[in-house]
């Protein structure tokens, strides 16, 4: 009997071992074979199987190429279509299907498959105007400054904002793997809008941590767009209240400085710039023709004083 007993807890066991083999980190994953030997990928490019390590976040450039590997295959994607420096930007260009590390980087010249190029910082936003196949990208400039700027929902009863920064920071990394609580530098709250500013950093030079991959899951978190498996959102917790999210914006910070240019700029924009420049200049011709004339009258005034005396 008790042998029975041992026989039936095992095939339970290895039943369980079975239904574990998956990859909470990423929801299209596909995994075969039994825990802990399991492997998962996803598809790319074409029906390529990108192998991943599903006990970390997916790196950015394979999530881009999932996406577009879904779209192109008309598969549900679910995406839906106050900078901190003068330095900072945000991605005005969307997704594309970009190149790839082996370890998930991404290349710092990306084409899309085009004949146009255009060079990449490490969160694999565009820092460059674009160009053709020429296009030399020295290095992937790293990113190492990301600004969150969150808003949440409406909430009963007031918020101590005092407890907002540990509230955010524990959310982080409780959801987020393999993030350290000490890159959350800065938490700034305005109830009024119900924005909530959070500057995430690391030192420059560290190219191991990627806040990239964090402000992805994030983006996707907020928008109702879970990559994770289990579908859950980024919700804070503060004096046991959930704080709901509806808005979300990303700022990049580089090491260096983007390289953009107004060659690039639109008709509208540039016009809108001569007009300005036009008017600030014809302002500044008024105002040298008013003094000139002021002056003329005051030496004259002063020869007829002269005179008189």
């Amino acid at each position: 009997m008790n042998m029975w007993i041992a026989l039936v807890l095992a095939t339970l066991a290895v039943g369980a071992s079975a239904q574990s083999c998956s990859c909470d980190t990423m929801k299209w994953a596909t995994c075969e074979g039994t825990a802990p030997q399991c492997t998962c990928h996803i598809l790319v490019g074409s029906n390529e199987k990108q192998t991943l390590k599903c006990s970390d976040l997916i790196p950015k450039c394979f999530l881009m190429k999932a996406e577009m590997y879904r779209a192109k295959k008309g598969l549900d994607t679910r995406t839906i279509g106050g900078k901190p420096t003068e330095d900072a930007f945000v991605n005005n260009d969307g997704i594309y299907d970009p190149d790839c590390e082996t370890n998930g980087k991404f290349r710092a010249k990306q084409c899309n498959n085009t004949e146009e190029c255009w060079c990449v910082n490490s969160a694999g936003v565009r820092r460059t105007d674009k160009g053709d196949k020429t296009l030399v990208c020295d290095k992937l400039v790293e990113t190492y400054w990301v600004r969150l700027q969150l808003k949440h929902k409406e909430m009963t009863g007031a918020m101590d904002a005092s407890k907002l920064k540990l509230a955010i920071t524990d959310a982080i990394n409780k959801r987020y793997k393999n993030f350290k609580k000490d890159m959350v530098d800065n938490v700034e709250y305005d109830k009024d809008s119900r924005t909530i500013v959070v500057d995430v950093k690391k030192p420059k030079g560290d190219t191991e941590s990627n806040l990239a991959n964090m402000a992805y899951y994030m983006e996707k978190d907020v928008k109702v767009l879970p990559l994770f498996k289990d579908q859950g959102k980024f919700e804070p917790m503060v004096d046991n209240k959930k704080l709901e999210m509806e808005d979300i914006l990303v700022y990049y910070v580089d090491a260096e400085p983007p390289t953009f240019t107004m060659k690039n700029l639109s008709g509208g924009i540039i016009a809108v710039i001569v007009v300005v420049v036009l008017a600030v200049l014809a302002g500044l011709a008024v105002l040298f023709f008013a003094r000139r004339r002021q002056n003329q009258r005051y030496n004259k005034a002063q020869q007829r004083e002269m005179e008189a005396m």
